[in-house]
């Protein structure tokens, strides 16, 4: 099988596009969708100036996707005055997994010259992970847990370290099954949430100061083609899987889309590009004025931790209220 472009040996085959490539292509093509979003999005502000310039915090967990972020990225960004990157790690506290995959983020911070901060759940929450999935005081899957304390500290700590934007290396996989997971729940107030939160380009969303604003820059591309990028410029970069990772549902998800994919070419691209109208259409519903606007409940400050809830505690003060108790 050899390169469409060069004539190399290719290392990967695109069904959905029926091109050919080889690590060099492969590598230019994952570089050029990124380039491609980040340009469709706006990610970078245009009034940014090396005075006063775009502060983005990365999401890096050591993983392949955080890792090809955060590599593409610098190598874009890196020296762009108008552009300041932070890359900040979570450690949640699962022996054997976490710290090899922190390892990988040192490294890669290290030869990027990139600063590098670590938060712990320990440290913030004085709870592990691994403590944590053998209590299960609410009965769920430790990603229900993780979850929702990870994204509290991202937040958290994007706000802390005066964020314009929070991105993550979620991928083409990842979107479609959260798209196909709100379809199947019928949860439409969530698909506005998620235009306004991380799909929308930035000049389309609803402005506000609740919460960072966040970017996917990567999820136009497989998840695949992600492992084969850092694969061909030798990143250091976890594959291990969580060892407790376990969600159910979201697995059922991923199988189908999967199977689908297999047999129909393409059909990743179809249920995001369909989600993504669908979506900015919800969210205008959704908006004040809207005809849905009484539906959607005002964001008060937990009387807890003081983060953004529609509750008078949020869930995650009330996880680690369950998780005492025991």
């Amino acid at each position: 099988m050899e390169c469409d472009k060069c004539g190399a040996d290719a290392v990967h085959h695109a069904a959905y596009s029926g091109a050919h490539l080889c690590g060099e292509h492969l590598r230019r093509s994952v570089e050029k969708r990124l380039k491609r979003r980040v340009r469709e999005d706006g990610l970078l502000d245009p009034d940014a100036t090396p005075d006063d310039p775009d502060r983005w915090v990365i999401g890096l967990s050591g993983g392949k996707d955080s890792v090809a972020l955060t590599r593409i990225l610098d190598d874009v960004f890196g020296q762009d005055p108008r552009v300041e990157m932070l890359a900040l790690t979570i450690h949640e506290g699962i022996e054997g997994y976490r710290d090899e995959s922190l390892d990988a983020c040192v490294e890669l911070a290290a030869e990027l010259s990139l600063r590098h901060e670590v938060v712990s759940y320990e440290e913030e929450f004085d709870v592990r992970m691994d403590d944590v999935v053998e209590d299960d005081p609410e009965n769920m899957a430790a990603c229900a847990y993780c979850g929702v304390f990870r994204r509290d500290l991202l937040e958290e700590y994007a706000a802390e370290f005066d964020a314009d934007k929070l991105l993550t290396g979620h991928n083409l996989d990842d979107e479609a099954q959260t798209a196909m997971m709100n379809f199947l729940e019928g949860d439409v107030r969530q698909v506005a949430k998620h235009f306004d939160a991380s799909l929308g380009p930035f000049d389309e969303r609803e402005e506000t100061d609740a919460f960072v604003p966040r970017a996917k820059p990567l999820r136009d591309v497989p998840e695949k083609e992600i492992a084969l990028y850092c694969h061909v410029r030798d990143l250091p970069t976890h594959m291990a899987e969580c060892p407790h990772s376990s969600e159910a549902y979201r697995g059922e998800i991923q199988s189908t889309i999967h199977e689908l994919e297999e047999n129909h070419p393409g059909a990743r691209h179809s249920i995001m590009a369909g989600y993504e109208e669908l979506s900015a259409l919800a969210a205008e519903a959704y908006r004040e004025g809207g005809d849905a606007a009484a539906d959607t409940p005002d964001l008060g400050e937990c009387e807890r931790c003081g983060s953004k809830t529609s509750r008078d505690v949020c869930r995650k003060c009330r996880l680690l209220d369950s998780i005492e108790a025991v």
